[in-house]
């Protein structure tokens, strides 16, 4: 019994820690995305990057700056992989901004927003 016990304990201190990269993977969030307007194009990122409307790039509160995620539009199914560079978005009820060439490739310029789902790829 008291062989067990120790046993016991190191199982139950192992099943409540879960690595930061396994957290990581898990994160998913939908809600609606925009996209930078032209006047942001060469200004500074909270990266220090300029902003580049033809790069995959985008804007999230408060995921890590570096981070690669998957947007993909509810509407139209198409996805896109972009990189974290700045802060944002600004405007109040959107998860996301993106540059100009991710959401041309969502097909959501006409609409300016769009319902997506995000999934973390890495940080």
């Amino acid at each position: 019994m008291l062989r067990i016990l120790p046993l016991t304990l190191l199982l139950v201190l192992l099943a409540g820690y879960s690595s930061p990269r396994l957290e990581a993977a898990r994160y998913s969030a939908k809600g609606l995305a925009s996209h930078y307007a032209a006047h942001h194009h060469g200004k500074r990122t909270a990266s220090g990057e300029l902003v580049d409307r033809n790069a995959l790039t985008a804007a999230h509160r408060s995921l890590p700056l570096g981070s690669r995620v998957r947007v993909t539009s509810l509407r139209t199914r198409r996805s896109v992989v972009v990189r974290i560079n700045d802060r944002g978005p600004h405007a109040r009820g959107r998860i996301i901004d993106l540059s100009y060439k991710a959401a041309r490739q969502l097909e959501m310029l006409n609409a300016g927003v769009a319902m997506v789902r995000l999934e973390l790829l890495d940080n």
